[in-house]
């Protein structure tokens, strides 16, 4: 029986809508297919068949009809794809029983016809390819092998092929995608003759099958291999996005899903596909559709890859050893869940794995659970069961279950793993500023723009204020974020004075910026104040900033109102998470200022930093409910970044010596997050236990009731606001 390779079917495609090096792009559905079989042992042309296909939206770009010079009418009564693709193996099956053979491959002028076009419209509309198109001969590829001096591949054209092999390029034909296939089939039978005598043996290969793995973080990734998907629906597995690109190759383990801060996915995903050929398909899917949502597609790099793929636990190695498993999460499992309970819960329509051996429970570095736990099941028959018991309840506690990767698994035991047993607070990220932060006085020295593009940045606004840029105070530029970071659509802009920004506000109002119009406002520095503290500022006057969560300290606690000026300061990276207990020191009593600053100094080591000069450091103590803030020149990062600051007792000369009211104490402040809403002083107290507390000369810094003072005497040396 003849192989194979003795037989190829030249074919070719045009879409609704882009067709030639755009083919597929725009995801227009296939609309004429022409093919043509040559016989590679006797070098001889078949029959020449043209069939046209009717698509799903009977629409037609200008450019299609162009090219093909097809209208509504022709494709309206062709048929639709699935039977067209039985004509055509019928076709071809009987043309090869007379020539006594019974296999064939495709071959076809570059890969977007079958990568781009065919397999993704099938995967769209659920219909099964015949097995010859997983394999096929690009003729571009093939005629790059025989001849290396012809150029690259990428460049070739059916025209630039044929007049490197010396054949005819004139197009006679009156029907579209006839001299395509006669043209394709001229050079299959020339790289056959002499003096190339070539030999069709190497294929291209599309995988049927999405494969899972693992994936080490010692393992070589090629950056040109990698893109990030993003727009993806929550729910959306592995083998949805592997369904998405259908066409392209996936490397083993190659999709790994983001997740948030909260180990929850984020919509976007990280694909590794085998080759930088491969990569460049998948870019020309931005913005297709997964469903009812378009998906973007850019480019990432093999270390972001890694990242989030990437493990080193052997554990997780090994639980990811079994190939073709299918992963299943469940979230929410009871703390003192076990392997029994959790098979239990399973039940026996979907048996677990290897049964013990198929469960990843999900834990912190000191061995204490989670609640999450990865499953293997063997089919995705038992995997459809498993999800069945989404929400049912385990204990007291209803079970979350969702469909996971390799991947997943790995960044989420990664997160855990690396999470601290006391977590740390970010290093300080402000700059030394020496001259006023922000005035709380009446003068109506600032202005407010208003509508900013959310891509604006510094020095877009710098060009917006054009000749009184010169006017600004230095670090006079706020760029105010949301609480989640992101740009606001709002600036503060402190002025050199009141009239400066009275002119400002006059020339500047409904200015462009980009493809926007600003507003500019003239206000003062306490307006400004109430709006970055999160308040708001309209037209009905000053609204104050929200109080949302339940006060933790005392009722009493307040700052009164006065101009706070921030000294020249420098800040300096938290050596450790508590400082060692301090011997209490009396400074002089100050009168509280409207933004409390505390001066501390860094830690100086006994014998390499005995002389070193004590400097200052800045904490700048503001709401929960505050706006985010950047300040030019600095990066655009929240004040509430700046960690704690430790001083030894050299700092009290500058806390006596300052004229404005500081903390009366040496020593460090400790913020803390993620606390029950229910939490008082005493659990705060408590949970410091073999610390010293802040004494009660706090008391004359900060107001407290009588019940409050009394929770906080002597010797304690530390407090938590």
């Amino acid at each position: 029986m003849a192989s194979h390779n003795d037989t190829v079917v030249v074919l070719f495609g045009a879409t609704a809508g882009a067709n030639g090096v755009k083919l597929g792009s725009d995801e227009r559905e296939l609309i004429l297919l022409v093919w043509q079989i040559v016989d590679l042992q006797n070098k001889k042309v078949g029959k020449l068949h043209r069939c046209l296909v009717k698509p799903d939206s009977l629409e037609l770009a200008e450019q299609c009809k162009e090219d093909t010079a097809l209208n509504l009418d022709d494709i309206s009564k062709a048929e639709p794809l699935d039977d067209v693709l039985q004509q055509f193996h019928q076709s071809v099956s009987s043309e090869l029983k007379l020539l006594g053979r019974s296999s064939f491959t495709l071959c076809t002028d570059g890969p977007l016809l079958i990568r781009q076009v065919f397999h993704p419209e099938a995967s769209n509309k659920n219909l099964v390819l015949p097995d010859c198109f997983y394999s096929f001969v690009d003729l571009r590829k093939e005629l790059h092998k025989c001849c290396p001096n012809s150029g690259s591949a990428q460049d070739h054209t059916l025209s630039s092929m044929a007049e490197y092999l010396n054949i005819p390029t004139e197009n006679t034909e009156t029907s579209a995608g006839v001299w395509e296939v006669k043209t394709m089939a001229a050079i299959v039978l020339r790289l056959l003759s002499e003096p190339h005598n070539h030999k069709f043996t190497d294929f291209e290969t599309v995988k049927c099958k999405f494969e899972t793995g693992a994936c080490r973080k010692s393992e070589a990734v090629d950056s040109e291999t990698v893109i990030r998907a993003r727009g993806l629906p929550w729910q959306s597995s592995d083998q949805d996005i592997a369904r998405f690109f259908k066409g392209l190759n996936i490397a083993k383990g190659g999709v790994a899903l983001c997740l948030n801060a909260q180990g929850r996915r984020n919509g976007e995903a990280l694909v590794r596909f085998v080759s930088p050929e491969h990569r460049d398909l998948a870019l020309g899917r931005h913005k297709h559709h997964m469903g009812s949502r378009y998906i973007e597609v850019y480019k990432a790099t093999g270390e972001e890859f890694l990242k989030i793929a990437g493990g080193t636990s052997n554990e997780v190695a090994q639980f990811l050893s079994k190939e073709n498993q299918v992963i299943i999460r469940m979230r929410g499992l009871p703390f003192t869940a076990t392997a029994e309970e959790v098979l239990s819960f399973l039940g026996p329509d979907c048996p677990v794995t290897d049964d013990k051996e198929g469960l990843l429970f999900v834990k912190y570095p000191d061995g204490r659970p989670t609640g999450d736990a990865f499953v293997l099941f063997a089919c995705e028959e038992y995997a459809q069961n498993a999800i069945k018991k989404h929400r049912e309840i385990l204990g007291k506690r209803y079970i979350e279950l969702f469909r996971s990767t390799a991947a997943e698994v790995q960044q989420v035991l990664n997160r855990y793993m690396s999470t601290p047993l006391i977590s740390t607070l970010p290093p300080p990220m402000l700059p030394v500023i020496p001259q006023p932060f922000i005035m709380t006085g009446p003068a109506r020295d600032c202005v407010r723009l208003r509508g900013l593009p959310y891509t604006a940045t510094i020095e877009d606004i710098l060009e917006f204020m054009a000749e009184f840029t010169v006017d600004i105070k230095p670090h006079g530029v706020h760029m105010v974020l949301n609480q989640q970071g992101r740009p606001s659509g709002d600036a503060f802009i402190q002025m050199n004075s009141a009239e400066r920004s009275f002119l400002v506000a006059q020339k500047c109002h409904k200015k462009m910026m980009k493809d926007r119009y600003v507003e500019v406002f003239q206000c003062s520095g306490e307006e400004m104040s109430f709006v970055l503290m999160g308040g708001t500022l309209n037209r009905s006057g000053l609204s104050p900033p929200p109080c949302k969560l339940p006060c933790l300290s005392p009722p009493g606690y307040a700052f009164q109102t006065a101009a706070a000026v921030i000294p020249e300061a420098a800040l300096y990276q938290p050596q450790a998470l508590l400082a060692s207990p301090r011997t209490p020191q009396h400074p002089a009593p100050a009168a509280p200022p409207a933004i409390t600053y505390y001066s501390t100094q860094a830690h100086a080591h006994a014998h390499a930093q005995a002389q070193a000069q004590a400097q200052a450091q800045l904490y700048m103590n503001m709401s929960m409910n505050m706006n985010y803030t950047a300040y030019y020149p600095s990066p655009p990062v929240s004040p509430t970044t700046v960690g704690y600051f430790a001083g030894p007792h050299g700092s009290m000369v500058a806390a006596q010596a300052s004229p404005s009211a500081m903390l009366p104490q040496p020593g460090a402040l400790v913020r803390m997050q993620g606390l029950p809403y229910n939490t008082g002083v005493k659990e705060i107290l408590s949970f410091f236990q073999g610390y010293q507390y802040a004494p009660d000369d706090y008391n004359s810094l900060i107001q407290m009731n009588d019940q409050a003072r009394s929770l906080l005497q002597p010797p304690k040396e530390w407090v938590c606001l």
